[in-house]
């Protein structure tokens, strides 16, 4: 079924500006809408250079939505090179070309069964071959350790059981996090770490602090799916800087720093998700003086530091805490079903975030923090982590090399960890993209997550990101086979 743009209301909104009628059930956020209906506007010449737009409180009052969602959607186009923004006077239509590379990304709205927030892809419960999910068999982890650990946490004192915990987290394991952080990384205090229900959480907390609807937020491109999703759900406007195989793009965040005056940026130094690579010390050092020059937070996203060798590039231990916010989690070596994360921040930040935290949730779970404690501070766990290391790579060179023997090529070579990434330069079929081979593979037992999920930009071939326990299963290898033939 052929896809159209969404429709424009000839009717006209103040001042006979057209609105946009707007979908609510159509797959794709409302910005994605507005921002499609209007390039298509410009492209067929019914927005003229020098065309004004309606301002964002008559936009959003003639379509009936929110004024943040207009804002996002104008800052989109003005970074799109379709509109410029002229202070005090408005937002004017700026070109009257809509360039080809512009059109697939602007206007593709693909209806699928499948998104970076499908249940399946984090429940465990699905009975579909979990390809592109984030967590592993639970064999790969250290079953035993992880279930008596949370049979000593269940032993709770009864004294523990009237109070919410201590909003910061359980003391004990941020005394042992504060230890280890000190001894590995870098020189921090207790009081320093704040606990969370996991990264996610920790991300979300940042944004509700430093942020407010309309700022800027640069991301890695590609990158963590969620984290896309969670910065538009605050009225941020999300930029994404390249990353590739060798790093970020240093260079192009240079360049938007200085028009689009970030108020933080989200970065995987080490084992980026979705390419497994590092950022090398030369990088690091560049990124932290950027962010000085242009004066933006940093925030070092290290859940996956456990699993990468020693000696990798760190932010926060470069940085000491001053510009950098670092997010960890317990997710990746223990449990997801823990949901333990941390923040560790400068004394005087750590405040505000407390009182954010307080006020989205009181507290976190004191069992799965003490369960965590009882976990990593236990004789086996240290050889349990080395075993899961070992796995995994055991595991990413079979991934790469079935991936590779199906006709696939990698788009990078991960340094370590979960996952690999690979696809096609030209799509099996023309009309398919990695949404609907996704599709595909749901209704074939087989859960993958398309380079979609992951991008900001248009992407320039089809790929997915595999789970490295998964990625050589005959039933997948068989599929991508079938898919090829197609």
């Amino acid at each position: 079924m052929e896809e159209t743009s969404p429709a424009i209301d000839q009717a006209g909104g103040p001042g006979g500006w057209p609105c946009v009628a707007i979908e609510r059930r159509q797959k794709g956020s409302l910005v994605e809408q507005i921002v499609a209906a209007i390039s298509a506007m410009v492209g067929r010449r019914e927005l003229r250079v020098g065309t004004k737009m309606p301002s964002v409180r008559q936009f959003a009052k003639c379509n009936g939505i929110s004024t943040f969602t207009v804002v996002e959607a104008y800052d989109r186009l003005v970074t799109l090179g379709l509109l410029s923004s002229r202070r005090g006077s408005g937002y004017f239509v700026a070109r009257q070309d809509l360039p080809a590379v512009l059109l697939p990304a602007t206007l593709q709205a693909t209806p699928n069964a499948i998104d970076a927030l499908t249940a399946d892809l984090y429940s465990g419960t699905s009975e579909a071959l979990p390809v592109g999910a984030g967590w592993l068999p639970p064999e790969w982890y250290g079953e035993d350790t992880i279930l008596d650990a949370v049979r000593q946490a269940m032993r709770i004192p009864a004294a523990r059981l009237r109070g919410y915990g201590h909003p910061l987290g359980f003391p004990t394991l941020r005394q042992q996090m504060a230890a280890s952080l000190s001894d590995e990384l870098f020189p921090v205090e207790a009081e320093q770490i704040l606990l969370t229900h996991g990264a996610t959480h920790a991300f979300d907390l940042v944004l509700r602090t430093l942020t407010k609807p309309g700022d800027t937020v640069f991301v890695e491109d590609p990158g963590y799916s969620n984290l896309l999703s969670l910065i538009r759900h605050h009225g941020c406007i999300a930029v994404g800087i390249p990353r590739g195989e060798h790093g970020l793009d240093l260079d192009a965040l240079a360049q938007q720093a200085a028009q689009m005056q970030p108020k933080l940026m989200f970065v995987n130094t080490v084992l980026q998700n979705p390419l497994g690579t590092s950022l090398s010390a030369a990088q690091a050092h560049r990124l932290l003086a950027l962010a000085e020059q242009f004066d933006f937070w940093l925030v070092e996203d290290d859940i996956y530091r456990e699993l990468a060798p020693r000696g990798e590039a760190s932010l926060a231990a470069m940085d000491g805490l001053r510009r950098v916010i670092r997010v960890g989690s317990f997710s990746k070596t223990l449990s997801p079903v823990l949901r333990v994360g941390s923040i560790s921040a400068s004394a005087s930040l750590i405040p505000e975030l407390l009182r954010v935290k307080m006020l989205a949730g009181l507290t976190t779970s004191e069992i799965n923090e003490r369960a965590v404690y009882h976990a990593i501070t236990a004789r086996p766990y240290k050889r349990m982590v080395d075993k899961l290391v070992t796995q995994l790579d055991a595991g990413r060179e079979r991934a790469m090399a079935s991936l590779r023997e199906v006709g696939m090529t990698l788009l990078a070579r991960p340094r370590g960890g979960m996952f690999v990434s690979a696809g096609w330069h030209d799509a099996p079929t023309p009309d398919w993209n990695g949404k609907t081979i996704a599709d595909q593979a749901l209704k074939h037992g087989i859960l993958l997550s398309p380079c979609d999920f992951f991008m900001l930009r248009a992407p320039e071939a089809i790929w997915f990101r595999f789970n490295v326990a998964y990625a050589d299963h005959p039933q997948l290898l068989n599929f991508l086979r079938r898919i090829c033939r197609q």
